[in-house]
């Protein structure tokens, strides 16, 4: 559960330079707690469907390494944009045959 907030959610503006009020904060842990809530409740639900933790914890893995491999596609093709003079989002069509939801 806690693997899944850190892949879903950001992290809390308490870490994050020049800190927040306590008002702030406090505001931030009822959130946190409620998401935790729902995280919970997600994983009943897919644990009574029949999942199991390593299965769904598998599929997370796979998830940020598919992430991985399309951001550094991602980084490559932005490069090759730029060394031909042209936007990515004109790359796409003209030379990769994606679209830009590819």
């Amino acid at each position: 559960n806690v693997f899944s907030l850190l892949y879903r959610f950001p992290p809390p503006a308490s870490c994050q330079p020049n800190g927040t009020s306590q008002e702030a904060l406090q505001y931030e842990i009822k959130e946190l707690k409620q998401k935790d809530l729902a995280l919970d409740q997600e994983t009943a639900q897919l644990l009574s469907e029949g999942y199991s933790l390593e299965e769904l914890e598998q599929r997370i893995s796979l998830l940020h390494e598919y992430n991985d491999i399309k951001d550094a596609g991602q980084t490559l093709l932005g490069k090759l944009a730029v060394i031909r003079g042209v936007t990515t989002k004109q790359r796409y069509p003209e030379y990769y045959d994606l679209e830009l939801s590819d």
